[in-house]
């Protein structure tokens, strides 16, 4: 086998992974403009959330399906916007629809830009969550803004899974590769350059 073609084969798969890790990012959704897990707080200013259930999938994060209950849950707020960070935040999490609260952070200041809420017996049923995030500003009108999430549907992506996309996304571009004469000079070109290097 020659150099020439264990390069070609270590590219591709490089650009397997590369593409594999991109879209499966935060759910399947690639790029910020897309990301499932930014929300508006007022227009033009977001928040950022990232859920964790440590004990049940210590590497895994999710956002809008959680996949246990009755599990140590931690919903992790990052504030995009540094104006946040001087404004009293409140949070709260409910069951949905009848409004039972499961978690409650009274309202305070976060200077860090991230609050973590930890739910250390997660929430109670599978179904439909909603949390309440409120801006009390020192003057003026309260603002709420709710960001809903499910429980105890889905599943965290396998790692057996995530080896099968890759080795479909491999064999998808080598194919095309194959197929597509523009896009095969355009490798080999590259590959000619690395291979007089």
């Amino acid at each position: 086998m020659s150099t020439a073609h264990i390069l070609k084969k270590g590219c591709l798969a490089l650009l397997g992974l590369v593409f594999s890790a991109s879209v499966w990012a935060h759910g399947g959704a690639a790029g910020t403009d897309t990301d499932q897990c930014k929300f508006e707080l007022e227009p033009s200013h977001w928040i950022h959330y990232t859920a964790y259930q440590p004990a049940a999938y210590s590497a895994e994060e999710f956002c809008g399906n959680l996949p246990g209950i009755n599990t140590r849950t931690q919903l992790v707020f990052d504030y995009q916007d540094m104006r946040y960070r001087n404004m009293t935040v409140e949070f709260e999490v409910t069951k949905e629809p009848e409004g039972t609260r499961v978690f409650f952070l009274p309202a305070a200041k976060h200077k860090a830009g991230t609050v973590n809420l930890d739910l250390p017996n997660g929430v109670p049923d599978a179904g439909k969550y909603l949390i309440h995030i409120t801006l009390v500003p020192d003057q003026g009108e309260r603002l709420d803004a709710h960001m809903g999430f499910k429980a105890g549907s889905g599943k965290a992506m396998d790692k057996n899974n995530i080896l099968l996309y890759v080795f479909f996304a491999f064999a998808g571009l080598y194919v095309f590769y194959l197929s597509h004469a523009g896009f095969k000079n355009k490798v080999d070109e590259v590959l000619g350059k690395i291979k007089k290097v």
